[in-house]
């Protein structure tokens, strides 16, 4: 059997951590056999869904780089399909049209609740031959069976017991001839090939339902792991608040996608005490028999510390090529000022996030607005001026410009003046920075380049000069 697994989450808002993970697990296990990943959006909700719901699940996936086999495939461009497998079960005599009003059923569910019975349908349309008079337009229910039950041998959560009794004649077409989410969803897995099916466990409940409609279709149910839900720091359920944020939320805040990704594969599966995997090893070690059967909690600090770890890891190349994208998000241009992947081999010891990085690097491409008041006061005085007049002059007659013979020269100077090496670099890095921080002074000038360098020290000449006559 060549496993098939798949994603298929309704287009009504962005990909959330939970559909991500649910999405990255169904990767692994397909990867993992050699098996198929298909996408599938479930669109049927025509008013909450929306186009910019499904590109946003589209460039979710994509950023986080779990790529589909087959797909997307749109339920919506599969109405025909529903009407000939609905009208297959109406004619086996497996379905049947209900007429009943809604005021009927309301009623009946307060009686039934008012004797304390589970809330169902009682069946009161399904020996009728033909449409009563002033009847509503009709549904059609399935026909649930009388007796017996569904036993789900469910990966994660074990085996799991329905009766049959339990289950209601579920609605597979509505009024207007639409079908329903439990109904669609059978069709689909079956058309598909869907082999294992891995989803929250929030869909536990519709399972023995969709499983009694496979079968009456004539096939067998795939395998079924249930994942359970993420929950937040404290262990409440997630909202937008406490960190059921959009995938893409965590890409604008500076979060390389191997960390993301590495943060959601340990959130309910593990491998020893491992933490740190790679994609390809997640794929050789990955198996839903290891999902915890618990919920997980998100843990911010454990994502910041693979986020530092795949900062400083991955090669610049790949770093670098995400942190053009918050580089853009600044206003700047990467072609227009220091080689990227220089200012990111140097720069990404320093910092947390790409985001953070890219701030941080703002100085290199665009001119600052002011001085560090604090820093200016401390390092703007005494002989600051003798020090940058005399770097001015000699970074002007320098023949190569690069962080070696930068080094070289802000060394000299120290000597020649008879300054300690921080009484010289401090001021220097002062005004051609704005401020008391940089990477080391070498690194700082080598990626200013000497355009940038000599125009900041005239500058800041300028700056103490007019300070001094005032």
């Amino acid at each position: 059997m060549t496993v098939k697994t798949r994603f298929a989450p309704s287009p009504t808002g962005y990909l959330h951590i939970g559909g991500a993970r649910t999405a990255l697990f169904s990767w692994l296990y397909a990867r993992r056999h050699g098996g198929s990943f298909v996408l599938r959006i479930e669109d049927t909700d025509r008013e909450r869904s929306s186009d910019e719901a499904v590109n946003a699940i589209l460039e979710g996936m994509s950023w986080l780089g779990l790529d589909y086999d087959e797909g997307p495939f749109y339920q919506t461009g599969r109405f025909d399909r529903y009407k000939v497998v609905i009208e297959q079960l109406l004619a086996e005599g497996k379905a049947y049209y209900c007429y009943c009003t809604r005021e009927r059923l309301e009623k009946l569910r307060e009686e039934q609740m008012a004797r304390k019975e589970k809330p169902r349908y009682d069946r009161c349309c399904i020996n009728l031959s033909e449409r009563p008079e002033n009847a509503p337009a009709p549904v059609v229910r399935f026909r649930n069976p009388d007796d017996g039950g569904v036993v789900i041998d469910d990966r994660v959560r074990g085996r799991v017991v329905y009766s049959n009794t339990e289950l209601d004649d579920l609605i597979i077409a509505r009024g207007d001839g639409t079908p329903t989410y439990n109904f669609t969803v059978v069709v689909d897995d079956t058309d598909m090939g869907i082999t294992h099916v891995i989803r929250g466990d929030d869909h536990l409940n519709n399972t023995p339902r969709q499983m009694n409609i496979m079968r009456a279709l004539g096939h067998e149910p795939p395998v079924y792991a249930h994942v359970p839900m993420i929950l937040d720091e404290e262990g409440k359920k997630l909202s937008k608040r406490t960190g059921a944020a959009s995938v893409m939320e965590y890409r604008d805040k500076g979060y390389m996608p191997e960390a993301v990704i590495n943060y959601l594969v340990r959130l309910g599966w593990s491998h020893g005490d491992q933490e740190i995997f790679g994609l390809d090893e997640m794929v050789n070690l990955f198996d839903i028999d290891d999902i915890n059967a618990s919920a997980s909690r998100l843990n911010p600090g454990k994502l910041g510390w693979l986020n530092e770890h795949y900062l400083k890891s991955l090669p610049v190349e790949h770093v670098a090529r995400h942190l053009s994208h918050h580089l853009g998000e600044q206003g700047i241009d990467p072609a227009t000022g220091p080689d990227v992947l220089a200012l990111t081999r140097v720069q990404r010891e320093r910092c947390k996030t790409l985001a953070e990085l890219a701030e941080q690097s703002v100085v290199f491409y665009r001119d600052f607005d002011a001085y560090d008041e604090k820093a200016a006061r401390k390092n703007f005085k005494g002989e600051a001026l003798t020090v940058l007049k005399s770097l001015r002059s000699a970074f002007a007659e320098l023949a190569e410009w690069d962080g070696v013979k930068l080094h070289e020269l802000v060394q000299l100077t120290a000597e020649r003046l008879e300054l300690k090496l921080g009484k010289v670099a401090q001021p220097l890095r002062v005004a051609v920075m704005g401020g008391p921080v940089s990477p080391s002074i070498d690194a700082t000038l080598d990626l200013l380049g000497r355009e940038k360098t000599l125009a900041r020290l005239d500058r800041a000449i300028a700056h103490i000069e007019s300070a001094e006559q005032g």
